[in-house]
């Protein structure tokens, strides 16, 4: 079976790790974890980085530090994780759901403006498949109504936007080290801050409200309890694991990049004959080969996709539900308008399998499957 995904992993692992239990700081903030942040902060051109307990850690801090009140308004796409949502809705936040552009899977960023309201605090972008959002227009929308932007970038480390790293260009940025992204850390993310004005919150936030950061860079003789928080601060033993891929984060992202370019060019000729359709990534976009993913006639040719492969020992997946159409997404959220594209793209979307070290010989075994599939009278 050629497996959707599998973690990446580069060598050095498990040696980092036992430096870290070695050092006797396997908690948060330990060396490696410095080494992380530095990294982030250097690669990133990003003011202040905090790695994380998980990307869904990293939403619930920038929710917090948006101040966000009960019944206050948040704008996302309803074609996103649920932890998108959950984060602002834990702040107290009712979501506000805008149609996706065909195209790329964002947020379409000429249907924003018209869903803002006087209640309206937040914007939330979603970066799909590492592929980045219409940030020019989003952000000049956000500063004509006083309103702040998160990034949730989970899946763009190593993507950006007219030369601005993703998570960079908002008030505040979200990664991912789920062991399902490009770095990973099995369970971790990362918030990057983007103005120096929220640096002290946002450690007092993720140090369970205390100010213990500033003690141990010796800003203060002691530390206590000051605000409202929590513990968002992953092991040091983690942040190891994570540093190995950091270090090789080139050569991930150079292998990535060159599956994703195989699969576009050996299946251009089946969107020429109309068979499928393939991902889009703008003028000004540079991307991280997050995923591969085609897109079918419609849900029904879909399923018949996914059988197809799975008989062939070829795992491939359909994404998100659409949020607004959940249990959950219809109590806490409406959708603005008309869905226009967002549930009937997503029963078109498969993913394909794409990781670190997917071998030459399994691509041309999943592009044989493909044309396979298509050649059989479709």
């Amino acid at each position: 079976m050629i497996s959707f995904n599998e973690p990446p992993f580069v060598g050095r692992e498990f040696e980092y790790v036992q430096q870290a239990v070695a050092n006797k700081k396997i908690c948060g903030d330990g060396p490696f974890t410095k080494r992380c942040h530095e990294w982030i902060e250097s690669t990133m051109c990003c003011q202040k980085a905090l790695l994380t307990t998980s990307g869904t850690a990293a939403l619930e801090m920038a929710a917090l530090l948006c101040d966000i009140e009960p019944g206050d308004e948040v704008i996302l796409p309803s074609y996103t994780f649920s932890s998108t949502a959950t984060a602002f809705v834990l702040a107290g936040a009712q979501l506000v759901f805008v149609d996706i552009r065909p195209d790329t899977m964002n947020i379409d960023e000429r249907k924003i403006e018209e869903a803002i309201t006087e209640k309206t605090r937040v914007i939330v972008v979603v970066h799909y498949a590492g592929v980045p959002c219409a940030m020019d227009e989003v952000m000049a929308i956000a500063k004509a109504h006083n309103l702040k932007v998160v990034e949730d970038a989970a899946q763009g480390v190593m993507s950006s936007y007219k030369g601005r790293a993703l998570g960079t260009i908002g008030d505040f940025g979200c990664f991912s080290f789920h062991e399902t992204k490009n770095y990973s850390m099995g369970e971790g993310g990362a918030l990057l801050i983007n103005n120096s004005s929220y640096n002290e919150k946002a450690e007092i936030l993720r140090e369970k409200g205390t100010n213990r950061s500033k003690f141990f860079r010796g800003q203060v003789d002691k530390y206590t309890w000051v605000d409202y928080g929590s513990s968002y601060l992953p092991s040091d033993m983690n942040a190891a694991y994570l540093w190995a891929q950091l270090e090789e984060a080139d050569r991930i992202n150079n292998d990535r990049l060159a599956s994703w370019d195989f699969y576009r060019n050996e299946l251009a000729v089946l969107e020429e004959r109309g068979c499928l359709q393939l991902p889009v990534v703008p003028e000004g976009c540079i991307h991280n080969a997050h995923m591969f993913y085609v897109k079918a006639k419609d849900l029904e040719e879909r399923t018949a996709f996914i059988d197809h492969m799975r008989k062939k020992d070829i795992c491939t997946v359909f994404h998100y539900i659409p949020l607004h159409s959940s249990p959950a997404g219809m109590r806490y959220g409406r959708f603005f308008s008309s869905d226009e594209y967002t549930t009937s793209e997503s029963d078109r979307l498969v993913r394909l399998p794409l990781y670190y070290g997917l071998s030459a010989e399994n691509k041309r075994t999943v592009v044989s499957a493909i044309h396979a599939f298509f050649d059989e009278g479709r």
